[in-house]
């Protein structure tokens, strides 16, 4: 069995000359996005939807992105990706519709066996991460291999997610860890104790 089968089929694999000849290709794209000039809108969004597998409407990424492949990347309608996001998209990442990634954002499919002995043998593997619908993920998040995210949750800047997260929380830490549920009382809230003015509620919660 070749490399790239074992890899899809999520085996253990040697990221041999194919397997590396179809990361280069992905990687001529991304140093066309992240050498892209701001002002350059369109380009910038056709060459997003090319390094990203399979993407919906409204996807939003600031420069630079790294990732490995961009195919096994599926992502819903109005993802926005912020500064300096890396994707290690050896396994399949699927993330929802409305999510938002915050700067440094490192979401690792990709791992190697804990046994120096078994490292030696060049031997990796890869671990779908999926990821729901409404999901903020704070700056300098690392989300590990195999990890859920539920959909709703928020995950608080600086935190490595090890474990699946459950829907409507916020949760944070190294581990992260669930801290509160999210509850209707949140919505009158932009940031901790500070209210949306009468002008913004209105937006945010139309009669």
């Amino acid at each position: 069995m070749d490399n790239r089968t074992r890899r899809d089929l999520g085996l253990a694999y040697i990221a041999d000359n194919a397997v590396q000849n179809e990361m280069k290709a992905t990687q001529k794209l991304l140093y066309a996005f992240n050498h892209t000039d701001a002002e350059q809108t369109d380009q910038l969004t056709s060459l997003a939807y090319r390094i990203i597998g399979k993407a919906g409407k409204g996807l939003y990424i600031i420069p630079p992105f790294h990732c490995d492949y961009g195919t096994h990347i599926s992502v819903g309608s109005h993802l926005f990706i912020n500064y300096n996001c890396t994707i290690l998209d050896v396994a399949s990442v699927e993330i929802g519709n409305h999510v938002l990634l915050a700067p440094n954002v490192a979401i690792y499919t990709a791992g190697h066996p804990i046994h120096p002995a078994a490292r030696r043998s060049q031997y990796e593997y890869g671990i779908p991460v999926k990821i729901g619908d409404d999901v903020w993920i704070g700056g300098s998040a690392v989300v590990l291999p195999g990890v859920t995210i539920g959909s709703g949750s928020v995950i608080g800047a600086g935190s490595v997610v090890t474990h699946d997260i459950p829907d409507n929380v916020v949760a944070a830490g190294n581990p992260c860890r669930v801290l509160r549920p999210i509850t209707e009382d949140d919505k009158r809230f932009y940031y901790r104790d500070k209210k949306f003015d009468p002008e913004a509620w209105a937006a945010v919660c139309p009669e």
